[in-house]
């Protein structure tokens, strides 16, 4: 009889870790690149200034936007599409100060809208009950 001594290898049950470090690799470049192109909201071009930047305290602000034919639009964790009038936006604001009295509130308004209209959108968000309202700058 002829043995064949053959070195027989013994199976390894490990996980190879490599490939799927070069997977997590290439959606991580994926989410960075795409990341800046997911920001939603209504283009408005927005006036630039010197300012210091608002402390977010942990907590995502309610964006009201006027856009250059003057219309109002609120930014509450989702998408804004849709225009609402000034008394949609004062019992949303009515609402979410009732909830949380410290919640950041934020005007970007369109560098060629009146001015008017963004002061009588900042007014608005106090008679609503917001004791601070901020503005959004480039």
């Amino acid at each position: 009889m002829i043995r064949r001594n053959k070195n027989k290898r013994k199976l390894n049950a490990d996980i190879n870790v490599v490939p799927y470090i070069d997977v997590m690799m290439v959606l991580l470049v994926i989410f960075m690149v795409t990341a800046p192109m997911l920001t939603q909201g209504v283009s408005v071009e927005l006036p630039q200034a010197t300012a210091e930047p608002v402390d977010a305290q942990d907590q995502e602000p309610v964006i009201v936007t006027v856009d250059k034919e003057g219309l109002y639009y609120i930014n509450i964790g989702g998408s804004e599409t849709e225009a609402i009038s000034s008394e949609e936006v004062s019992s949303r604001v009515q609402k979410i100060m009732s909830v949380n009295p410290k919640q950041l509130l934020l005007v970007r308004g369109d560098k060629n809208v009146y001015y008017d209209k963004v002061v009588t959108l900042m007014s608005l968000m106090q008679q609503s009950g917001a004791s601070s309202v901020g503005l959004v700058t480039e």
